[in-house]
């Protein structure tokens, strides 16, 4: 099957993860990918399960290479961003991109001026969405590359290569990628997660994250009685984020340093919500960034 036929079939499942579900995989359409990716790797040829979590594996022994050769993993994950809809992709094949935007539906646009990894796509061919949706490239595209690579290798007996384990792996989004992932039976020596990035680039480092959700609890009273007993709740959530250190925001870092995002900030009066990621890859730094958002909220408390 062609790489891009792959990726096609792929991303007409959603599989968009839910953080507020409780259970892996998070979503029933992360399910669905997996047993198809079982079926698929079974016609294959390959001895390959899926588990009650959704994680499937399979393993192609080495052939003509040394006994002490390593496995080499290869990793991708079923599920995408809870941050927009996975439902009803409508796929769209540029082909031979002329470099400049691309429209996709409505007044939304890539644009090279505010996506410049796009000026070095001339002349390739793009898949977008029509903008109501995520395309699903992440991770979808790296489970199409993974599951093509099995296929060429079992087309072709003759070549030399290592033992390759493969694992799919749900809720990688929300957190929760490797978590029920059974490490020694997976059997990789090495392992490389095919997700994004650039060709030929290898990363080799991923920070520490978090997501911090906060409650807050006003009090509603008629503005023409609040004297001395409304508690705005939206207010009380503005003052939390002025607290935060605004030169830790990932509008204002790069590299290695860490954040705090906020992610929604939603409410009234009465109540407010606030969720915010938090990122670093230094272990102790990640640390006191949660203790200060414990001791924030200590503070605010206590006022």
């Amino acid at each position: 099957m062609p790489l891009l036929e792959r990726f096609l079939r792929y991303v007409a499942i959603d599989s968009q993860a839910d953080p507020d579900a409780r259970g892996t995989p998070s979503s029933p359409g992360q399910r669905r990918l997996a047993d198809l990716l079982r079926t698929e790797l079974t016609a294959l040829g390959f001895d390959a399960a899926v588990d009650d979590h959704a994680y499937v594996t399979a393993r192609l022994p080495a052939r003509h290479a040394p006994a002490a050769a390593p496995t080499i993993g290869l990793i991708a994950h079923l599920d995408t961003s809870p941050d927009a809809s996975g439902a009803g992709v409508r796929p769209r094949v540029v082909r031979d991109y002329d470099g400049g935007a691309v429209d996709l539906g409505g007044t939304l646009r890539l644009d090279p001026a505010l996506f410049p990894v796009l000026s070095g796509k001339k002349g390739k061919t793009l898949v977008v969405t029509d903008g109501a949706t995520l395309l699903g490239a992440d991770n979808k595209a790296g489970i199409a590359i993974i599951m093509t690579i099995l296929e060429r290798l079992q087309a072709r007996p003759d070549l030399a290569c290592p033992g390759v384990a493969v694992a799919f792996t749900p809720d990688e989004e929300i957190g929760h990628g490797a978590e029920l992932l059974d490490i020694p039976a997976f059997g990789a020596d090495f392992a490389y997660t095919v997700d994004g990035g650039a060709v030929g680039e290898i990363e080799y480092e991923n920070f520490n994250a978090a997501r911090a959700d906060l409650v807050i609890h006003g009090l509603s009273i008629h503005p023409g009685d609040a004297k001395g007993k409304m508690v705005n709740a939206v207010l009380l959530g503005q003052a939390f984020l002025d607290e935060l250190p605004p030169a830790e925001r990932p509008e204002n870092t790069e590299g290695r340093e860490g954040f705090y995002h906020v992610d929604a900030f939603t409410g009234d009066v009465s109540a407010a919500r606030l969720s915010l990621l938090v990122r670093d890859h230094d272990a102790d730094l990640f640390q006191a960034k949660k203790d200060f958002l414990a001791a924030t909220v200590a503070r605010l408390n206590a006022r």
